[in-house]
């Protein structure tokens, strides 16, 4: 099924200064907003806390809910409104974790009824400890890390065929950080130092298309983590298995193009390497706009109607599609011709 002409020539190529203009302004925007935030504002599962999910059979006022968690000593507990409107349900957090014994909930529901008079569904308990908490931060930044360095595997491989360079490399890499990570090294600034060092090592190892994938990459997730801290959204676990889920999308998304950009370079040799990528990505465009699109329609169908609870990871799956397929034409594949050009001076 083709839904752009077979014939379409857009250039994207002559356009990649301004693309790499207007990926820059948004990478700092996102840089800039976790600057200001003190990074993403992370929910219970990385900060520690208590979460608790209630159901009252008609409206009260936030201030009683308040006043009975105060005798509960949940300290200073945050209430809002969850769910559609009508639905009388409360989202309470706090940062204090509270032991959820079989007496808990009980005593919690009584605590409600004596303070609002209205009888109360507790429907859900979650506490994490603040080790945990950490501990979960730094295995997420680990995982999406490590996760990086075997997409550079994959695609040195396959399209550079240096699979032992690129292997020992990212074996070198891994044992690094996992090295650096058990001295308390912050793990936020051990992942960002270790990054850059990957991206230089491509850059003098003389791998373009893993250099290309992992940058667009890196770029998908810095702009999706930054729309999180613009937009105030909570940074959960399920929010790290977008990122993940993201990743996979951007890169079947370059395989793609790298593909097409592979196959020309011999069909096409006549042409300047330039116009070959050109061409390479306004070939695979229907493909790439049939399935970004498909995909969006099935992603902000659970964003507009999944309700509150999918919210946040639909929101993350939109925004990484966007970005992803954005980066697929104006940041991985002019990335080849960075490469090319340094070649040639």
């Amino acid at each position: 099924m083709r839904f752009i002409k077979p014939d379409i020539n857009i250039d994207f190529i002559g356009k990649r200064n301004i693309a790499f203009l207007i990926s820059g302004l948004l990478i700092l925007i996102s840089l800039a907003s976790l600057a200001i935030h003190k990074g993403p504002r992370y929910g219970i599962d990385f900060s520690g806390g208590t979460l608790i999910q209630v159901k009252f059979l008609s409206d009260v006022k936030i201030s009683d809910i308040k006043t009975g968690l105060g005798q509960l000593n949940f300290g200073a507990a945050s209430v809002q409104t969850f769910g559609e409107h009508g639905t009388h349900e409360y989202l309470i957090r706090t940062d204090i974790p509270k032991e959820t014994g079989d007496n808990f909930t009980e005593k919690l529901r009584k605590m409600l009824f004596d303070a609002t008079g209205k009888e109360v569904e507790i429907r859900r308990v979650e506490m994490v400890g603040p080790q945990v908490g950490k501990d979960l931060q730094e295995k997420a930044l680990l995982a999406i890390y490590y996760c990086l360095l075997l997409i550079a595997i994959y695609i040195s491989g396959r399209f550079e065929f240096k699979w032992m360079v690129s292997g020992v490399m990212a074996a070198t890499l891994m044992g690094l950080v996992y090295f650096l990570s058990l001295f308390n090294v912050s793990t936020a600034i051990l992942i960002s130092v270790a990054l850059l060092i990957t991206i230089v090592l491509f850059w003098f190892l003389k791998l373009p298309y893993a250099m290309g994938a992992i940058v667009a990459i890196v770029h998908d997730v810095a702009i999706t983590v930054g729309l999180f801290s613009l937009f105030d959204k909570e940074f959960t676990l399920p929010i790290i298995a977008a990122l993940l889920t993201i990743i996979g999308y951007s890169l079947n998304d370059t395989i793609i193009v790298f593909d097409r950009i592979r196959e020309n370079q011999k069909k096409l040799s006549r042409l300047s390497y330039e116009s070959m990528i050109n061409k390479s990505i306004n070939e695979t465009l229907s493909r790439t706009v049939l399935t970004s699109g498909t995909t969006l329609v099935v992603v902000g169908a659970l964003f507009f109607l999944g309700g509150d609870i999918i919210h946040d990871f639909a929101f993350a799956i939109i925004a990484g599609i966007a970005v992803g397929t954005y980066s697929s034409i104006y940041v991985a594949s002019p990335m080849l011709l960075v490469f090319a050009n340094r070649e040639k001076s």
